[in-house]
Order: C-alpha cells, then structure tokens, then sequence
C-alpha cells in the first residue's frame, strides 16, 4: 500500500473519531428548547468550535502518521506532487465539494419548507462530515484504481 494510500485511510478514520468524538462532548450541552436564543448561541459555537477542532486534531495526526510512518517503513514520504497527485485531489475536491454544496442546497430548502431551522444546522454539519469522508474515500479509491 503506497503513503498516499495509508493517508487517506487515515483521515477517513480520523474525520469519523474527531466528528463522533466531538458530537458525543456537545450532545449533553444541548439547550432542549426549540427555537430559543439560547437553541442558536448552541447550534453557532457547535459550528465554529467543530471547525477549529477539526482542523486542529487533523493537522495533529497528520504529524504524528507522518512520524509512524518515517519510523515504521524507514522511507520519507514523498516532498513533491506529480500529476497523478494533483489530478486525485482535483477529483477528490471536486467530489467533496458536491456532496456539500448538495447538502448547503437542502439545509436551504428545509428552511423553504417550514422546518426548524436546528434541521439547516444538523444538514450542514452533517453534509460537511460526509464532505470530509467523500474526498478520503476519492482519494484512496483513484490511488487504488487510477484515475
């Protein structure tokens, strides 16, 4: 398995323990009330901290897998991007990127159709998350099968 390989391997893992991890620690700070100020102060910073702690935690273990992986396989990891990187990651970007703009679309319409507005919330996180997982997955599957 190349590093490309192993790297995405390991941010679709990491994207589904930072999500879960974090929605585990928010859960038991949820107001309860439907559409308080108090329901947006909450929805707001669950957003706000999600995306600093995600982009923290990731740059974290992309550290510590870039250290495992120096020590275990004794090899650097590669310095340089070819074309076939860029083209995975044009693809990966691009896939992820509809799958969210999908989502943004019906966090919108459920505001056209009456909900909540805790259901935009809940279809923009999750839409994100399932962004982050699409473009892991793009990426390993055009360094398993080509592009």
């Amino acid at each position: 398995m190349t590093y490309q390989e192993k790297k995405s391997i390991v941010s679709f893992i990491s994207a589904i323990l930072i999500f879960g991890t974090y929605c585990l620690y928010m859960y038991p700070r949820y107001p309860g009330s439907l559409e308080s100020p108090e329901t947006f102060r909450y929805w707001g910073y669950f957003v706000l901290i999600l995306l600093v702690f995600s982009i923290v935690a990731h740059i974290m273990i992309s550290i510590i897998f870039t250290i495992i992986y120096r020590i275990t396989s004794k090899e650097k990891e590669p310095g340089f991007a070819d074309e076939l990187d860029k083209l995975v990651d044009l693809k990966a970007n691009r896939n992820s990127f509809f799958i969210f703009i999908i989502g943004f679309l019906l966090a919108m319409g459920s505001l056209i159709i009456y909900q909540h507005s805790q259901v935009m919330f809940i279809i923009l996180i999750i839409s994100g998350f399932i962004s982050d997982l699409t473009g892991s997955l793009t990426k390993f599957y055009h360094y398993r099968r080509g592009v």
